[in-house]
């Protein structure tokens, strides 16, 4: 029984189209397609520098895309679904940490060296066996008759098929490689280089000894500058603390002599303000009656008021006896 490969070989009308849909049974249709190889947009090899970029794998117990829980419980979201910035950063600083690793790395690498004058360099097998290097696939259909089932035989080792096209080249003795002839321009390249070096050292010591001289007399005159700079500053210092010491002192005599001269006006007003001054204020004081004679005061407070009201009762004393005396003669009169 032969089987195919194609499962709609079979179905009619399947010669000028690849997908055909037949009807199947009465519940609905089914759909079969023409298998082919899958055409990935990717090369047949990696490449080194996109393998590079790669996130390096990670143990899945700490990976964050791994869901962990129950399957049955509802998922609850974290309070605060955002990254963490810190985290984040971190994550950053080591990736560019990697990259600038791997940049270190690939510049270090030793390189072949360019070719000489005349000559190329070309990529070759080196494998044992050796086959056809092409980015697409082969793709083929093949047919196959299943058999009943006999023990399993051992693996036969294991051949690469051939592919491409076997080339020879004939090479005589002395035709690839000629080492007195060869070595010449390598060692002219490295005595040049090593007198190259040679005097481009013996040039910088010179240029740095110059540098030096011209260093150590810079500093000198620089130092002879600022020894004349602090000197000047100082003088300029001198002259101006003695300037202003000398119109502190114009000043100070210039406000004693205004003090004086206050003091004097002051003094020649209050003696002229003075001169009637006294005079009028013990006589305002006298009038007053601020100075008296005690004796006087005692007489005119004292005496004179007790003699008055003596005086008054003996003035009353006589009028009365009068007033009594005069009403008796008349009584006495008219009787």
């Amino acid at each position: 029984m032969l089987a195919s490969s194609n499962p709609a070989a079979s179905l009619p009308g399947n010669e000028g189209s690849r997908t055909q849909t037949v009807p199947a049974t009465k519940d609905g249709y089914s759909f079969a397609s023409e298998p082919r190889a899958v055409q990935a947009p990717r090369k047949k090899y990696r490449d080194p520098d996109e393998a590079a970029e790669k996130i390096p794998p990670q143990n899945i117990m700490y990976d964050r895309r791994i869901y962990r829980g129950s399957t049955y419980a509802a998922p609850t979201l974290p309070l605060r679904n955002q990254p963490d910035p810190v985290e984040v950063e971190r994550q950053n600083d080591i990736k560019r940490r990697l990259r600038a690793k791997r940049r270190a790395e690939a510049q270090r690498r030793v390189r072949t060296p360019e070719p000489v004058p005349g000559r190329k360099h070309m990529d070759v097998q080196t494998e044992l066996y050796l086959e056809e290097l092409s980015d697409k696939v082969p793709e083929a259909y093949a047919a196959t008759q299943t058999d009943a089932f006999l023990d399993r035989p051992p693996s036969p080792l294991y051949i690469p098929q051939k592919s491409g096209l076997d080339v020879a080249t004939q090479i005589y003795e002395g035709e690839l490689f000629d080492f007195e002839y060869e070595v010449q321009p390598i060692l002219e390249v490295l005595v040049g280089k090593t007198i190259e070096q040679a005097l481009m050292e013996v040039h910088e010591e010179e240029e740095l000894a110059m540098l030096k001289k011209h260093q150590l007399q810079h500093e000198e005159r620089r130092n002879a500058e600022l020894a004349e700079v602090r000197r000047l500053e100082d003088a300029e210092r001198r002259r101006t603390e003695e300037k202003e010491r000398r119109l502190a002192e114009q000043l100070k005599i210039l406000q004693e002599k205004q003090e004086v001269a206050e003091k004097i006006a002051a003094r020649a007003f209050a003696q002229s303000y003075l001169q009637n001054l006294v005079p009028s204020v013990f006589q305002s004081l006298t009038t007053s009656g601020y100075f008296y004679d005690v004796t006087e005061r005692e007489v005119e407070s004292q005496f004179l008021p007790w003699l008055t009201e003596e005086v008054q009762k003996s003035v009353d004393r006589v009028s009365v006896a009068r007033n009594s005396l005069d009403g008796r003669s008349m009584s006495s009169w008219f009787m």
